[in-house]
């Protein structure tokens, strides 16, 4: 046997031992009762798959059961409103994953009868599922012989292969692809392989502190022979953090606020929210001659993705006599919204923050 040819059978050879050796694991020591995992129902393992995208499991739990109560399949989900959807969705952040859930099903309703299709590619063609999504989906529901290579993913192959590839080049990242395809158990066992990469990478090979002595693939790991496995994944263009600075109109009357709804692009789009100014001075000169009196609450600071956004309340609220023209002429200063009772206020599609500050009321 010639040189190359040892070399690819003991490629090959790795390759096999490493899905053996997670599928063997992910059986023994994996996650078996998270509830989506109960189920081939591919519109309930989608749902957990746009949940759990940038979100913990411990936080998804809380949502996913009452989500499914109100949008108990597709068509549900399709034919209600995008404020709904939104509503249900409050508290789990990164809100275009909602909007393009909604999308999603009604696009599953209008291109697929209501029927997920049943190929990893056909998938990927749906709003708001990407390529590993799509092959989650395919694997978990109709085991499909697909790769998946999401951020927990990445860092577990990348530490497993030695892969040093710059993954912020779209090349590079096209290699990754190519390996994790070529890792794919043959036969039986896909799912347990898709479930345990996934385990691994959420409770194992973590980004701080990887837990070697635990993990299966620690003899094969090239990271842990080299001693620093928290050098992988590598990528090199990193996010400038940036830092925003505005202000909250709260303004109430009896029991009732005014909310705005939110552009249906940028942070929090489509939600409703309190009216926002660049500044409390700002609000200030705006309701100073307005009946009633105004605090400046304290404030409060909102990570997101790309920058930090300190946030200043302040609290108007209107004297239960104000006439009803005074209201009018008032309400014409504001953006455009409406008056909204506090206890429906809470059950709308709003920001965590601003339901957090309108609980503490």
């Amino acid at each position: 046997m010639g040189r190359r040819a040892a070399a690819a059978a003991a490629s090959a050879a790795v390759d096999t031992d490493i899905a053996q050796r997670v599928i063997a694991w992910q059986r023994t020591h994996g996650r078996h009762a998270l509830p989506w995992q109960r189920t081939r129902d591919p519109y309930r393992v989608w749902l957990s798959e746009i949940m759990l995208q940038q979100t913990q499991v411990s936080t998804v739990l809380a949502y996913y059961d009452r989500f499914l109560q109100r949008f108990a399949d597709v068509r549900a989900l399709a034919e209600a409103p995008l404020d709904d959807v939104l509503a249900m969705w409050s508290g789990l952040g990164y809100y275009s994953r909602a909007r393009n859930l909604h999308r999603c099903a009604q696009a599953v309703m209008e291109r697929h009868g209501g029927e997920f299709p049943r190929s990893s590619a056909l998938l990927a063609e749906l709003p708001g599922i990407g390529r590993s999504t799509a092959a989650a989906i395919a694997a978990f529901c109709f085991g499909e012989r697909a790769a998946i290579l999401d951020g927990n993913v990445k860092r577990v192959l990348t530490r497993v292969l030695g892969f040093d590839g710059d993954l912020a080049q779209g090349a590079q990242e096209k290699k990754l692809w190519q390996q994790a395809e070529a890792l794919l158990p043959e036969g039986e066992g896909i799912e347990s392989y898709t479930q345990g990469l996934m385990d691994l990478g959420a409770g194992v090979c973590l980004a701080r502190r990887p837990q070697c002595l635990l993990c299966p693939l620690a003899e094969p790991c090239v990271a842990r022979q080299q001693g620093e496995p928290e050098r992988y994944p590598v990528k090199t263009r990193k996010l400038k953090r940036g830092r925003r600075e505005n202000a909250l109109l709260w303004l109430s009357a009896g029991d009732r606020l005014w909310l705005s709804q939110r552009p249906h692009t940028g942070v929090w789009a489509g939600l409703w929210s309190l009216p926002e100014y660049p500044s409390a001075d700002e609000v200030r000169a705006l309701t100073q001659a307005w009946p009633g009196q105004a605090r400046v609450l304290q404030g409060f600071q909102h990570v997101l993705t790309h920058f930090d956004w300190h946030l200043q309340p302040v609290r108007h609220e209107l004297p239960a006599s104000v006439e009803a023209r005074s209201l009018q002429s008032l309400e014409s200063q504001l953006p455009p919204g409406r008056w909204v009772p506090v206890h429906e206020a809470l059950q709308m599609g709003l920001p965590a923050p601003i339901r957090k500050l309108l609980l503490s009321a």
